[in-house]
């Protein structure tokens, strides 16, 4: 794959799927309301997509490894993974009841980090089991963090 859509699909998607959960986890531990959930995965989608996108290409461009070419293609790929990742998680959302969505948000994103490690790993010549399960323990712990947070928070401020 080409080195700059290998960045921004890696990249984007990685972040697309910890940030997403670690919104969606912590805003339905702290609210319970189905509409900050949805406001703050299109939310993420855009601000943090953009967010991301800029830093990837100010960091390829500080490190002068990829062409012109390759450096705004990480970066229009980036934008782009990180968008659709994280509005592929409001399917569930729209889909089923709020506590519901949540496990299988968790599920989506376990599943596409999964996939993105065994990629990585055979990319690497590596055996796949210590990479997937190094990737997946980052992010669960993102998502009890997450949750915790978002408890601690409805405890301090909530109603």
């Amino acid at each position: 794959m080409a080195t700059g859509v290998s960045t921004g699909l890696n990249f984007g998607l990685t972040s697309g799927v910890i940030t997403t959960l670690g919104l969606i986890v912590g805003l339905h531990a702290g609210t319970q309301s189905l509409l900050a959930v949805i406001g703050g995965v299109i939310t993420i989608a855009v601000a943090d997509g953009m967010s991301d996108a800029l830093g990837i290409h100010i960091s390829k461009e500080a490190e002068n490894t990829l062409s012109t070419a390759q450096l705004w293609v990480a970066t229009g790929v980036t934008f782009a993974a990180k968008f659709l990742m994280a509005l592929s998680f409001l399917v569930p959302i729209l889909l089923l009841p709020l506590n519901m969505a949540v496990w299988v948000s968790i599920g989506w994103g376990m599943l596409v980090i999964t996939l993105l490690s065994f990629g990585v790993a055979r990319s690497q010549r590596e055996g796949p089991a210590l990479v997937i399960a190094e990737h997946l323990s980052i992010a669960l712990v993102v998502v009890v963090l997450t949750h915790l947070l978002g408890q601690w928070v409805a405890s301090m401020f909530g109603a």
